[in-house]
């Protein structure tokens, strides 16, 4: 096991009917007004607008708004928002929705103080050097953005879509009521799981050794997701199951499956991103397809951990060698389909003409993965397997 230093200052209110205390928090805070990012609309479909709002009315929290944040979020949406927040001179933004709202509302706290272009931060120009406080109301379980450093960000200009970390990105606090999410579409559920397991597998195939407790706790954690993740898409009510489900995905990427590892490899997330930033492709459904081909590419630099994976996760005991190994990834796989997700990229809508394009855009700042280093060509591969 690797030295480490191990922190996340995100303050967690997790549970039933807790949306109520977003406003009294605020104002304790010394927050007078706020910048209120959503999306397109389903905070008013599903209530979680009115809590909101007449939270931070009671505690005398003004707002202004910033609607219609889009699935793969965007730089002109977030620069529109850097914009009105110096315009109302807001002293924090409020996340209310998924992990695309929440990467947005991030960098618009970021943004906010910087003179110059907000991409400078994503193109290494620039660091973020401080950042309104964020606040936020998950209403999608998937990314873990709500308790995390992370955001992502696509410039339209040439389909760049980048991710960055800063310290100052971590939500001051995150309010998670699972019931919220009773109204998702299935197709939301399934994708918010896959996006969890492989948040998970991204380390636990990042080739660290001596790690025990920290493959014990992922295992556990991807057991948990599959498992309720099969009941909520039974029973979309059932408050349990997406109360575990939802604790689940947040523990997934908030950095607490890292410590003493090499950090993750992040090579699928990284070609996944080259593909939604080209094609409207949910996340989830692009890392459903791409993770399985990913895992057959690369499994023989750490053999024992796949050999691990199949008999932890799926039982599979009978089989030896690579016939182990592989049969674990098909399982995976198999699971990912009974989500009701394509297994291909051709079922997503993508042009075999455009896999070479996506490969550049890739790459573009330099070979991806730890495990193994994947240049142009491996990615090119790895895309072509997945069509």
């Amino acid at each position: 096991m690797r030295n480490f230093s191990f922190v996340n200052p995100t303050r967690i209110i997790f549970g039933q009917d807790t949306i109520k205390r977003l406003g009294k928090e605020a104002a304790n805070d010394g927050i007078k007004k706020a910048l209120l990012v959503y999306g397109q609309g389903s905070v008013f479909r599903n209530g979680v607008y009115e809590q909101v709002a007449s939270a931070l009315h009671e505690a005398g929290v003004g707002f202004v708004e910033l609607p219609g944040v889009q699935p793969n979020p965007v730089l002109s949406k977030v620069q529109t928002g850097i914009e009105l927040a110096r315009e109302y001179q807001v002293e924090a933004v409020i996340a209310v929705g998924g992990g695309s709202v929440f990467d947005s509302a991030k960098i618009i706290a970021a943004g906010y103080h910087h003179p110059g272009e907000v991409w400078d931060f994503f193109a290494g120009a620039a660091r973020i050097k401080q950042a309104l406080p964020i606040y936020g109301v998950l209403t999608i379980s998937g990314t873990g953005s709500e308790m995390n450093n992370n955001a992502v960000l696509t410039r339209e200009d040439d389909q760049t879509k980048w991710g960055l970390g800063s310290k100052y990105l971590y939500p001051r606090l995150s309010i998670i009521d699972p019931s919220v999410q009773s109204t998702l579409p299935a197709h939301n559920t399934a994708e918010g799981a896959v996006d969890m397991i492989t948040h998970i597998l991204e380390v636990y195939f990042d080739g660290s050794t001596d790690v025990e407790v920290m493959r014990e706790y992922m295992e556990g954690l991807i057991k948990t997701v599959m498992r309720e993740a099969v009941k909520v898409l039974r029973d979309p009510a059932d408050y349990q199951a997406r109360a575990q489900l939802a604790w689940a995905g947040t523990l997934a990427f908030n950095g607490s499956t890292t410590p003493g590892t090499r950090g993750g490899d992040w090579a699928t997330h990284g070609m996944e991103h080259s593909l939604s930033a080209f094609y409207p492709v949910a996340h989830g459904a692009g890392l459903a397809v791409l993770l399985p081909v990913w895992m057959r590419y690369v499994y023989k630099n750490d053999p024992g951990t796949f050999h691990r994976f199949a008999e932890k996760i799926f039982g599979i005991t009978a089989l030896e060698g690579d016939d182990l190994i592989v049969a674990g990834i098909d399982a995976l796989q198999a699971f990912f389909i009974s989500l009701n997700i394509p297994s291909r990229l051709r079922d997503l809508g993508v042009e075999a003409a455009d896999l070479e394009t996506m490969a550049d855009n890739a790459v573009l700042k330099g070979s991806l993965g730890v495990l193994q280093r994947l240049g142009r060509e491996d990615v090119l591969n790895i895309y072509r397997q997945a069509w």
